[in-house]
């Protein structure tokens, strides 16, 4: 099959056009939403997505809205050229890469003058903070419950970001599906409770559908966690690693699995789990952000496993922040 070429919108108004067509013609839209620098990760996202919609929309945009102040937004890897050739290889192609290049309202900016339609074109630079009193941008969508631990305990904003950007996403593409990979478990949840209302498991999946925290009638998909071939998971960051550093991160995935082994022959002690994985990460030179084992929808920690738990870990190798998790079912 010849590669397809995607065609690549920049303009939110031309990206709602297209959708609206499409969908007239009785095609149905999937979304992928990346912050490019893809990698097979990302390509597993596109092909889950295929299962579910006729026609494929993969977004690139570095989101401003989700790092801090302190969050160097220009250090992000970036490689649109090559994003584009890996979205060629993948069977059945993409039908449209959303690139734009701003979705915030920046007010007033360098120089003191009002950011003006076609600016956005020029390569302006586009500031990781957009939280200075000099900006327009003042609606952020917050996940109250979900946000506050995890990754929230230390990027406070991070989440506040993520579901913003995604609901302007949403808005602009308008989706009928769209695919978020599992690697970030904490925000999958956070999406899935924004467009759909968590329910305890007593009541009717045929109910769950139709209680929405925001009415939004789009369907989350979940993408199971994609790995190296040597286990380490799938990150744009993992480029940032030294060869050591790469090799001494394979702690936080090994510990994972004999973590799950430990609980699947019967050890459901949370903390002699968590001690566990975190002597193993730090012995090996790592630095323990978190070590967590949560309730897989509330993601309220637990101190003994009864029902399904996922185990979420944050690590630091040189300066490198590295998530990971594992769910376990027993």
């Amino acid at each position: 099959m010849a590669a397809k070429d995607p065609l690549i919108i920049r303009d939110r108004d031309e990206m709602r056009k297209w959708s609206r067509s499409m969908r007239a013609q009785g095609s149905s839209i999937g979304l992928v939403p990346t912050m490019g620098y893809l990698h097979e990760g990302h390509l597993s996202l596109i092909k889950e997505a295929q299962k579910h919609a006729d026609l494929i929309v993969v977004s690139i945009y570095v989101n401003p809205g989700q790092f801090s102040p302190n969050e160097d937004l220009s250090t992000y890897p970036s490689n649109f050229e090559g994003d584009i050739e890996k979205l060629r290889s993948v069977h059945g192609g993409v039908d449209v890469v959303f690139n734009p290049f701003n979705l915030y309202d920046y007010g007033v900016y360098e120089g003191g003058e009002t950011m003006k339609k076609g600016e956005e074109e020029k390569g302006e630079k586009v500031i990781s903070c957009v939280e200075s009193s000099k900006f327009g941008h003042e609606t952020w969508i917050r996940v109250e419950n979900l946000e506050k631990g995890l990754c929230g305990k230390s990027r406070p904003i991070f989440f506040r970001g993520v579901a913003t950007v995604v609901v302007k996403l949403f808005n602009i593409v308008e989706p009928d599906v769209a695919v978020f990979g599992k690697k970030d478990y904490q925000q999958w949840r956070i999406i899935r409770r924004m467009v759909l209302c968590w329910i305890s498991k007593e009541i009717e999946s045929s109910y769950c559908n139709q209680v929405r925290d925001l009415d939004f009638g789009i369907k989350i998909i979940g993408s199971e966690l994609v790995r190296e071939h040597d286990g380490l998971a799938m990150s744009s960051r993992n480029v940032h690693l030294s060869p050591q550093e790469r090799e001494k991160a394979l702690s936080i995935s090994r510990s994972l699995y004999e973590a799950k082994k430990a609980a699947e022959n019967g050890e459901r002690d949370c903390t002699k789990l968590r001690n566990y994985v975190a002597q193993t990460i730090q012995k090996a030179g790592g630095k323990v952000d978190y070590d967590e084992i949560v309730d897989q929808e509330s993601l309220e920690s637990v101190e003994v496993i009864q029902s399904p738990v996922v185990f979420c870990i944050a690590a630091l190798f040189g300066n490198v922040r590295l998530i990971d998790n594992m769910e376990i079912n027993v």
